[in-house]
């Protein structure tokens, strides 16, 4: 009965050490890091400014410049999901950039905002390593967009 007993606390113990260890590794890869924020100012297309006065890049995309008739309406796009509501922000592996911002996937409600600007061609695929988590299905939608011509793939 020992012997028993001294295998299941060491299988016990391997079993617990093995989770601790997948948590461990989930989250060194960034698998899931949330953290709910305010958004108070659209700076543009794929930046924005927090009730904390950081400063959010979103990961995955890159868009027009607001000096650019296009990146205009895209700026006055991203304002219109966002700004002034809560969101949500979700990191990957490296969470800032070379210039302090904190580098997202943004969520408002239940609306990917990353993912939504692909898909109605406002945004171009910009991938970072090691930030890829979003790639493939960012690039989906980018092919989608293009071959309907929406946004930027419009042809005037």
């Amino acid at each position: 009965m020992r012997n028993m007993a001294k295998k299941a606390r060491f299988v016990a113990g391997g079993v617990c050490g093995l989770l601790l260890l997948t948590v461990l590794i989930l989250t060194a890869q960034g698998v899931k890091s949330d953290r709910s924020a305010h958004c108070t100012r659209v700076v543009d297309g794929d930046t924005i400014e927090l009730s904390t006065g950081e400063r959010v890049r979103y990961i995955g995309i890159d868009t027009a410049e607001p000096k650019d008739r296009l990146g205009k309406v895209i700026t006055e796009f991203n304002r219109y999901l966002i700004e002034g509501k809560d969101i949500r922000l979700e990191f990957d592996i490296e969470k800032y950039d070379k210039y302090n911002r904190l580098l997202a996937y943004v969520y408002v409600d239940d609306i990917f905002v990353n993912a939504t600007l692909v898909e109605r061609g406002l945004a171009e695929v910009m991938t970072v390593p090691p930030n890829v988590r979003h790639r493939k299905h960012f690039q989906q939608l980018q092919e989608k967009a293009r071959k309907s011509k929406r946004g930027i793939w419009s042809k005037g």
